[in-house]
């Protein structure tokens, strides 16, 4: 497994962009596809985004297509999350996550390592 540590996030404005940040302190993060997810309060936790090993493909949730982008550097070991055009309602804990075993995507038992969440609050 990946050990993941997040950084980024904290208070925007509707209409403001925030840059995610995820590191892995492993060089097998070069050989794995990424995930994001969000929880907010009182909700499941919902797939934003995934993008493979190589940063050649990804895809997104309808609720953020068009706004959020998720890239990587492998030579960093660094994923992110770049969200734009917030709202209030992408307020939610965000976590990066790593498919160690498999392809990854849109649900939470495809992926075996978690970062630890960072919280985003978007105000009107």
């Amino acid at each position: 497994q990946l050990h993941l540590i997040q950084s980024g996030g904290g208070l925007a404005q509707a209409g403001d962009s925030l840059t995610l940040s995820c590191e892995a302190d492993e060089r097998s993060f070069s050989s794995v596809n990424m995930g994001w997810f969000r929880q907010a309060p009182g909700k499941d936790r919902e797939f934003i985004g995934r993008i493979t090993w190589n940063g050649a493909n990804s895809y997104y949730a309808e609720s953020v297509k068009g706004r959020f982008t998720v890239s990587r550097d492998n030579a960093k070991r660094m994923a992110y999350l770049q969200m734009n055009s917030l709202i209030p309602e992408d307020t939610a804990v965000y976590y990066c996550a790593a498919a160690t075993r498999g392809q990854g995507g849109p649900y939470l038992y495809q992926y075996e390592s978690w970062g630890q969440g960072t919280h985003v609050t978007v105000s009107s």
